[in-house]
């Protein structure tokens, strides 16, 4: 028996609040797009063309050799300066304003042991070895090209300062030195899937040229230019 109290539901009440809820779908819709098109501050796109990357870069020296310069009454000898292959660590700072438009700073770590061997063998012999850190700023150009085989490829050049810093303990009291050091650089990075883009893996090979280190002793001094190459491979982090 119908309850005569019951009043029937419209057919226009029956719709109203799949209305509402379609209508709040539709705002929260709009209002989630808004956002997403909102344009980038000014701050905000030059900090997206920033990235930081740390890498380990083994160092491996040339060896070079010549006659040591010291004074005119003294017999030169042949020497030959062989520097150890050793580990560091490079850091490096990248602004990118077009992929063909870059600049980077660098900063490199190590340490390593130059040997020298005098021929003949000085009597006394003053020196066999000195322990010394190795420290490289440098400023360069950076560019990169389109992307091969889903890797973006780059490569740069530049130039700065390498210091060579004699340690305590194994640097036999020689002074610390700068050196004028130019490199290039090339490789490849990729950023990781679900990182959003701003992690990523970078792998590459650079070469440093510069005067071979005589830490201000004649005797040391040959002026020859040594290269060092460094393969590379570490991560960056896209801001």
């Amino acid at each position: 028996m119908p309850n005569p109290f019951r009043r029937p539901v419209s057919a226009g009440a029956s719709l109203l609040v799949p209305a509402v809820l379609l209508c709040l779908l539709s705002l929260t819709a709009a209002q989630a797009i808004g956002q997403e098109a909102t344009p980038l501050t000014p701050f905000q796109k030059q900090l997206d063309r920033f990235d930081l990357a740390v890498s380990a870069a083994g160092t491996i020296s040339t060896s070079v050799s010549g006659i040591e310069q010291r004074d005119a009454s003294t017999t030169h000898n042949n020497l030959l300066i062989s520097p150890s292959s050793t580990v560091g660590e490079l850091i490096t700072l990248r602004y990118v304003a077009k992929p063909l438009v870059g600049f980077e700073f660098n900063f490199g770590n190590s340490r390593t042991t130059q040997n020298f061997t005098f021929t003949p063998p000085l009597v006394p012999n003053l020196l066999q070895s000195a322990q010394t850190g190795v420290r490289e700023m440098t400023l360069g150009y950076v560019a990169h090209t389109p992307k091969l085989f889903g890797v973006q490829p780059y490569l740069g050049a530049g130039g700065g300062t390498i210091s060579f810093k004699p340690t305590p303990y194994g640097g036999e009291g020689l002074p610390f030195q700068y050196r004028a050091a130019y490199y290039y650089n090339f490789g490849v990075e990729d950023t990781f899937t679900g990182s959003a883009s701003h992690l990523g893996v970078r792998v590459g090979f650079r070469q440093l040229i510069y005067l071979a280190p005589d830490f201000q002793q004649n005797y040391l001094t040959i002026t020859r230019r040594t290269v060092t190459s460094e393969p590379t491979i570490g991560f960056f982090l896209r801001f």
